[in-house]
């Protein structure tokens, strides 16, 4: 995260004031009653679009608290402001108390004068202000939904570079910057053991991306078990699975992997979804094949195992051709 950006985006307090006078707020409130507008002074303005009644809001909006939390404790300067979009009053109060930012009061116009001005075709909506009181980015929900606290400070500018950080891992042949940060190192199988990540270095590795739920998931993992069996029991190849869970809770994670002879990343760890982001994947059963200098072999794993088996390692295009 960047400080001097975040400093260099941050809204004049007074330049803001008027903007919002023009559509008609005279003042901003919390949770807790009406707030100063020095309140903002200086800090990065993020509005947010949102109501009671929208279960995507009511979805994100925790989210959106976690990150806003954390980086108000790490000292960012910034603040959110709750645009509503609620049918009454009862409902606004209700959603705000949800939120530990500010907010405009509630009034349809203005929510209507401010959707239009910046062009909020859909809720939720997080749109960062600049200095001029427009917007560096056109809805930072899927930023926030996608990195999270990193996301920060929302603009196009830090998008890019995310998704170019993306790019360098899913390329960069380091399976040790796919499957682990700072806080592990490590891989878990079915029976609790942790398997260091660091031991998969050298070998072709399958990234499996499957559920419980999904019937084509659970035919798919017995073609890969047997594919499994014979590679690594049998012929002593240097090849290993790794289940990238997509199922629905915790208890469907643990009946997937309970099935499973390879370790997996750990349910509740943030990198699952980072990999779902980084090999863009859209559907399951996915297999992504990574071959043993951590470049991909090919993003169609799944194909090669249902039509070869064991035979199509080491899951070159050499190997299959011929």
């Amino acid at each position: 995260m960047a400080g001097a950006d975040c400093r260099d985006e941050s809204v004049d307090g007074n330049e803001f004031k008027k903007m919002l006078a023009s559509a008609g707020v005279e003042f901003l409130t919390s949770a807790n009653g009406e707030v100063p507008w020095s309140a903002i002074e200086g800090k990065i303005i993020c509005f947010y679009f949102s109501a009671n009644w929208c279960r995507p809001c009511k979805a994100f909006t925790p989210q959106l608290v976690q990150v806003y939390n954390f980086l108000k404790k790490k000292g960012e300067k910034l603040e959110i402001v709750f645009v509503s979009s609620d049918r009454d009053k009862n409902a606004y109060e209700e959603h705000l108390q949800t939120m530990p930012w500010l907010a405009i009061p509630f009034d349809l116009n203005v929510y209507r004068r401010l959707t239009r001005r910046y062009n909020v075709n859909h809720i939720p909506a997080l749109i960062p202000l600049g200095l001029d009181g427009k917007s560096v980015e056109e809805n930072a929900v899927s930023m926030v939904e996608d990195y999270g606290v990193n996301a920060f400070p929302f603009t196009r500018e830090r998008r890019d570079e995310l998704k170019a950080m993306d790019e360098r891992k899913r390329q960069g042949g380091k399976i040790e910057e796919l499957l682990t940060h700072e806080a592990r190192d490590y891989l878990i199988s079915r029976d609790g053991r942790k398997i260091l990540v660091s031991q998969l270095i050298g070998k072709t590795i399958g990234l499996y991306f499957g559920a419980h739920w999904c019937p084509p998931a659970r035919n798919f993992t017995s073609q890969l078990i047997e594919a499994y069996n014979e590679l690594v029991t049998v012929q002593k190849q240097r090849f290993e699975v790794v289940f990238i869970s997509t199922d629905q809770d915790h208890d469907e994670f643990i009946c997937s992997l309970s099935t499973m002879p390879w370790p997996a990343v750990p349910y509740e760890d943030k990198t699952r979804q980072d990999l779902k982001r980084i090999f863009n994947i859209k559907e399951i059963p996915t297999l992504i094949l990574i071959g043993p200098d951590g470049k991909i072999l090919s993003t169609n794993g799944r194909n090669m195992i249902s039509l070869y088996g064991a035979m199509a390692f080491p899951f070159t295009e050499a190997r299959i051709t011929e």
